[in-house]
């Protein structure tokens, strides 16, 4: 980096995190303390307001902020999503330039307005590769995303997968979080009714409706505890499955969420699963048809048996399953 560059960035630096000490700066910016002292001087020769506490470190005059870049908060949060995502899908040198451009965009924004973002961003989580282009679900996503911003209840009709009523259930909900796990968006929210924090698919929701009452936005302390509560240590139920051969490639390809190890061996790939609930994954390994062969739990290999037997009577010959009425006619 050359010095007109650590100058900008120091800013920037001094701008996004407030005082900093000297060994700071020259830990950051790999120099030394005497190169970051000439650094200061410089900039406060140059206009820059720094202003030097003794024993604390250096900061800049409250109200100062670089022109001419001004972000929304939508705007700097989808900047900063995007460079998160950069920083974990490239290579050191790619991982570096776009922690470079998070710390200016961070940089040249107004201490409200990075508050707003950084906030915004914590309710934020993306696994995988964005791949949804279904406008339900997208429209759905932009209410959601405005009730966390705003802090505002939610209420929707929820439909449960396994529930007992096929017209969904109401809930009323304290929306936190928005997460994007497996191809699918889930919004993380305190169901008020149960008070309890639960994980409801967006394709799941109709009939959403931003309710008047607000909440207090919770700390991001809260906020990591519910994202630890959506993650791979409360899968505690181990499903093993061997794939033929001939299909291996494309379970590789089409790799499970919930996979956690894959084996290659003479009779073909060995994944091993870990889930809540075996019908999380029953629909995955149905998809292979034959191609695979459920090894553990018993319990699943018996409902995979069950469905087995169910699709054969279903695609029995419409003659076999006609009753004596229709062969009569």
């Amino acid at each position: 980096m050359n010095r007109t560059d650590r100058l900008l960035a120091i800013i920037l630096e001094l701008q996004r995190h407030g005082m900093q000490r000297a060994e700071d700066l020259a830990a950051t910016f790999e120099t030394s303390k005497r190169t970051i002292y000439r650094d200061i001087e410089a900039l406060a020769e140059s206009g820059v307001p720094v202003v030097s506490t003794t024993g604390q470190g250096y900061s800049l005059i409250e109200g100062y902020f670089l022109p001419p870049l001004s972000f929304t908060t939508d705007e700097a949060t989808m900047l900063l999503l995007g460079t998160d995502a950069m920083s974990q899908s490239f290579d050191a040198q790619g991982r570096k330039a776009a922690q470079s451009a998070a710390a200016k965009i961070e940089g040249a924004l107004t201490p409200k307005r990075r508050e707003d973002v950084r906030a915004l961003k914590l309710g934020l989580s993306i696994v995988g590769s964005l791949n949804n282009s279904d406008p339900d679900v997208l429209d759905r996503l932009q209410l959601s995303r405005r009730a966390i911003t705003d802090c505002r209840h939610m209420r929707f009709r929820y439909f449960a997968r396994f529930a007992d009523t096929s017209t969904g259930e109401i809930r009323d909900v304290e929306p936190h979080r928005l997460m994007y796990v497996g191809r699918t968006w889930y919004l993380s929210a305190v169901d008020l009714n149960k008070e309890e924090v639960r994980h409801f698919r967006l394709d799941r929701m109709q009939d959403i409706t931003l309710l008047p009452s607000t909440f207090e936005r919770p700390t991001a302390e809260a906020l990591q505890v519910e994202r630890r509560g959506f993650s791979r240590d409360d899968l505690v139920l181990t499903v093993r499955a061997l794939f033929d051969p001939a299909v291996a490639r494309w379970v590789r390809e089409e790799r499970s969420w919930f996979a956690e190890h894959e084996d290659d061996t003479p009779a073909g790939l060995l994944v091993t699963f870990r889930v809540r609930r075996e019908d999380e994954l029953l629909q995955y390994l149905l998809q292979w048809g034959s191609k695979v062969r459920v090894l553990e739990p018993a319990s699943l290999v018996e409902r995979m048996q069950a469905e087995a037997k169910r699709m054969l009577q279903v695609h029995q010959p419409l003659a076999a399953k006609s009753s004596p009425e229709v062969e009569n006619r």
